[in-house]
């Protein structure tokens, strides 16, 4: 168990949910509000998950936590893509966004690494 403040993985998927909650503000709620509101809870999801699995007694439920959470952040990525392909967000903010996701999902990926193989 450890403090999930302490995780830069976190601390980057924090400020993932923080920017897409102020970019849907900006999209039209007519029409998108099932788009906004699946965006958002994705996003909160992603440092949820690594937050929650971080308090989990054992590395195996820790691993189930980060899945999730990368999970929740390819499903960002495409999320976004599809408001800046439908015309709802610019396409720099999505790619600004994109390049963040990936970081994250890579951050992540090296920390499951990491806890499957624990250095002797």
């Amino acid at each position: 168990m450890q403090n999930y403040h302490q995780l830069s993985v976190w601390r980057k998927a924090h400020a993932i949910a923080l920017n897409v909650q102020r970019l849907t503000e900006r999209i039209p709620r007519e029409g998108n509000s099932g788009l906004v509101g699946q965006l958002r809870r994705a996003a909160l999801s992603i440092p949820s998950n690594i937050a929650e699995g971080a308090t989990r007694p054992t590395d195996k439920d820790f691993l189930k936590f980060l899945h999730i959470a990368r999970a929740s952040a390819a499903e960002v990525e495409y999320q976004l893509e599809f408001a800046a392909t439908a015309g709802l967000i610019a396409t720099n903010e999505f790619a600004l966004r994109q390049q963040e996701l990936i970081e994250v999902r890579k951050m992540l990926a090296g920390l499951i690494r990491r806890i499957r193989q624990p250095i002797p």
